[in-house]
């Protein structure tokens, strides 16, 4: 069984080869649905990357803001640190989407 865990920047990985691929933000949509469910981003997601993209933005990060910051569930820790237990907090904050604190405070070796 694969320790593969899907992330937003995978999924939008995805949106941008489907950008260069010339489909429109419905086939895309329609793609990712397909493939991936519920775990796909909605269509006004999926606009919003697109925008992003023709405005020359290929960056698959999230744009810093204020407020709470993004959560994780440790089931997705879990799988990264299965995967590979040598990764570095770094690496797998990056692999999260998350800030290399969140990694710190939640890691099952503390």
């Amino acid at each position: 069984m694969s320790n593969f865990v899907l992330t937003k920047q995978h999924l939008r990985k995805i949106l941008i080869f489907c950008f260069n691929w010339k489909k429109s933000v419905a086939e895309a949509h329609r793609m990712l649905v397909e493939v991936y469910g519920d775990t796909a981003p909605t269509d006004k997601s999926c606009r919003e990357w697109f925008r992003r993209f023709k405005d020359g933005d290929f960056s698959v990060e999230d744009k810093p803001r204020s407020g709470q910051p993004k959560k994780f569930e440790d089931k997705e820790l879990e799988a990264l640190l299965e995967e590979d237990q040598s990764q570095t907090q770094e690496e797998l904050a990056e692999s999260l989407g998350v800030t290399q604190q969140a990694v710190s405070a939640r890691e099952p070796w503390e």
